[in-house]
């Protein structure tokens, strides 16, 4: 890259820094509205948070290359699945958010389905998931996937150890079948610690913006905690093949988590640059004799602000 290219780089991360500072600001608005102790129990437990600046500016950069990446995957045919997992609390969803912000939804998309009805309880365990599996030219990530067996589904005794140990049984080969297909398929788990996820829950359940983060099955899985750690700690050892490994993403920082991850994934997708077309605006076409109808008050919006 020759100077002036560099210098050019370095304009364009700072003018789309500025332009983009005010949504970056209201998506990464996170601090909860909380009393003011525990405000200061929080911080003074995360004394070596990432700093703002440094955190927006790499996130950028990461977020250019994730456009790239998904340029590539259409260019391509390419299929990438992402999936999501770890303990309550521990930041998928901010790092899923940040992954498909600037992305095309009809390329990059999220599924996070509810719990199974009757009917997808009588079916084979992973034919819920696979109509949501990516197609040609396709990014998905799960945000929770058929790990759920092997987690909230065991721990919770929403399934019968039989049923585990079908699971344990079926899993790897499920998914080397998914890569045999041409699937780019990554594992991802979010781990934090126990006074983490402590601190988590209480600023969910002060801030009223956040407590609808707080289901059930959270508040029980801090009871459980000891249960999930050995849930997991045994899916690791049966589910963790080389055709698809686990990555284990430590998230005590959301920032870091965040940046981390992303710079991971890209890594395990052996995209390239692909050039694209100039775009070019074009005159738009004028009628001398057209009149533009003056349309009633009532389906005006308010102007409030």
């Amino acid at each position: 890259m020759t100077e002036d290219n560099g210098a050019q780089s370095m304009d364009w991360l700072e003018a789309e820094l500025q332009d983009t500072f005010d949504e970056d600001l209201e998506i990464e608005f996170a601090e909860p509205m909380l009393s003011l102790e525990i405000r200061k129990i929080y911080n003074e437990a995360h004394p070596d948070l990432l700093d703002r600046k440094v955190y927006f500016r790499n996130l950028l950069r990461l977020q250019a290359e994730l456009i790239k990446m998904h340029y590539w995957v259409q260019h391509t045919g390419a299929k990438v699945c992402i999936l999501f997992e770890g303990r309550d609390a521990a930041g998928k969803g901010g790092v899923i958010k940040r992954i498909t912000q600037r992305l095309n939804p009809r390329v990059a998309r999220v599924v996070a389905l509810p719990a199974p009805s009757r009917r997808e309880q009588s079916q084979w365990y992973f034919q819920r998931y696979v109509p949501h599996l990516p197609a040609a030219g396709e990014i998905v990530l799960f945000d929770r996937s058929w790990y759920n067996r092997a987690g909230v589904e065991r721990v919770m005794g929403f399934a019968s150890d039989d049923q585990v140990e079908q699971f344990f049984q079926d899993v790897p080969e499920f998914e080397r079948m998914l890569v045999r297909s041409g699937i780019i398929l990554l594992k991802y788990w979010f781990s934090i610690t126990d006074e983490e996820q402590q601190f988590r829950f209480l600023m969910r359940i002060h801030d009223p913006m956040k407590q609808w983060k707080l289901s059930p099955m959270d508040l029980e899985s801090r009871i459980r905690w000891e249960d999930y750690t050995k849930a997991k700690e045994e899916m690791f050892a049966r589910t963790n093949i080389a055709e698809a490994p686990w990555y284990i993403v430590e998230g005590n920082d959301k920032k870091r988590e965040r940046l981390n991850c992303i710079e991971h994934l890209l890594t395990k997708i052996p995209y390239e640059d692909i050039p694209q077309e100039k775009v070019e605006l074009t005159e738009r076409m004028y009628n001398p004799d057209y009149e533009r109808q003056v349309l009633p008050d009532e389906l005006y919006v308010p102007k409030i602000y």
